[in-house]
């Protein structure tokens, strides 16, 4: 497991306490079977802080990787600094979960690279177009995770 990406230059605004208060109410409908907001599906990641060692949960939009997995794209809103969550699994790989259709299921993350990154990210931006914005807004490489359910 890979998490390489450093910070770039340039982007958005890195969202900030207003962002944070938004995910909190989106979770609930992430929680939902079938939860889905502004078009895109939704699933809660639990990852444990780099610095606190306390469960993080962060409301995602998924979509659909090989052999039941989930791909999530560590965009920050095109934000020149990777998410917090992207950090937390560079830290604790072994220690995540997802929350989808009213089921918990822990998980292997997986950073996407080369031609495989490049598939999935093509697979997403033709999917929602809005993750294609958010790669040129920004000079970082944005990261693509696969979190594959363990057995």
């Amino acid at each position: 497991m890979s998490f390489s990406h450093p910070t770039g230059t340039r982007g958005a605004k890195q969202p900030g306490r207003m962002f944070r208060w938004m995910n909190r109410l989106i979770m609930g409908r992430a929680r939902r079977a079938g939860g889905t907001t502004m078009g895109m599906n939704l699933l809660v990641l639990t990852t444990v802080g780099r610095k606190s060692g306390q469960p993080r949960q962060t409301p995602l939009a998924w979509f659909p990787g090989p052999d039941d997995s989930w791909l999530v794209v560590a965009s920050a809103g095109g934000a020149p600094a990777n998410p917090a969550w992207y950090l937390n699994l560079a830290a604790h790989p072994d220690q995540v979960s997802v929350e989808h259709g009213g089921r918990r299921v822990a998980v292997t993350a997986e950073e996407l690279h080369g031609a495989e990154r490049e598939r999935a990210w093509q697979q997403i931006v033709t999917t929602t177009a809005q993750f294609g914005k958010y790669q040129e807004t920004t000079d970082r490489e944005i990261p693509v995770i696969r979190l594959t359910p363990t057995t």
